[in-house]
């Protein structure tokens, strides 16, 4: 693959089957160059680890900028086609939501997945994140890749909405997002093998699930029919509590046991990296 418009076809079909696309979300170069050798199919940002590892916390308090100046530097060390995690766009306009398709584009990834929320974290209307990706879908093509839009909801983590309401409105929002240029369904915080078979029938293409602990393993979620899994900054988040935990051994009790285990050697990082 050598375009970004190949890349981009590549990773669609990714979300075809049988298998699911499995994701390990990286948080910057040496992360994603470590995704690529592992022999992952894409590699997948995670706007919570690139936001972290910047000093900010998550919700959209890095700039847009910052945001894909991240994903340009992943883009360019690796081969494999990129996803972006661009939280809500960086805006609720449907203008930010075209303006940040083409930061991605530009930024050389071939995916973008954004979110349905405003800055209080309430789901914006319906009509207008329809109008959003339907935008952010015009601006890609317009200029000349097709990327792969995972059009998120966040239905499940609003608070007034309970049981088969909350699932109905994931599904109507899913439904009407990849009818509106979206190629893919990310709904997460589900952990439910019955509630995500029931969204997997009901939504009318591929579903991403955020994989997290008490979530049906991989091989399940594919028998269910989920099309795609990542792990959202969970990866960044294991990462850290590693490095705390090593920083308080050395802390504590003055010793080095666990700075040694599983670490990658400074001999493979050098190569990983081009040295």
């Amino acid at each position: 693959m050598t375009t970004s418009f190949e890349k981009a076809e590549a990773l669609r079909k990714l979300h075809a089957g049988p298998r699911a696309l499995v994701l390990a979300n990286a948080w910057d170069v040496a992360s994603a160059r470590l995704v690529e050798e592992l022999g992952f199919p894409a590699v997948a940002t995670s706007s919570a680890g690139v936001a972290f590892a910047l000093g900010y916390p998550d919700g959209q308090r890095i700039s847009r900028a910052e945001m894909l100046d991240m994903v340009r530097r992943i883009a360019t060390a690796v081969r494999l086609p990129v996803s972006a995690d661009v939280e809500a766009a960086y805006g609720t306009t449907i203008e930010a939501a075209a303006e940040t398709a083409r930061g991605v584009v530009a930024a050389g990834a071939v995916g973008m997945n954004f979110e349905d929320t405003d800055d209080d974290g309430k789901l914006l209307p319906l009509a207008r994140q329809v109008e959003r990706i339907r935008a952010a879908r015009n601006a890609a093509d317009d200029a000349g890749v097709p990327i792969v839009i995972n059009a998120r909801t966040d239905a499940f983590a609003m608070s007034d909405l309970r049981g088969d309401e909350r699932i109905g409105e994931a599904v109507r929002r899913a439904n009407a997002y990849l009818e509106a240029g979206g190629d893919c369904a990310f709904v997460p915080f589900i952990t439910d093998r019955e509630v995500i078979a029931r969204l997997v029938r009901e939504i009318r293409g591929p579903v991403n699930i955020l994989a997290t602990p008490g979530a049906p393993p991989i091989g399940e979620l594919e028998r269910i029919g989920v099309r795609r899994v990542s792990v959202g900054g969970g990866l960044a988040r294991a990462a850290y509590g590693r490095a705390r935990r090593v920083a308080l051994e050395l802390k504590e009790r003055g010793t080095y046991e666990t700075l040694a285990e599983g670490a990658v050697t400074y001999a493979e990082m050098q190569r990983l990296l081009g040295a």
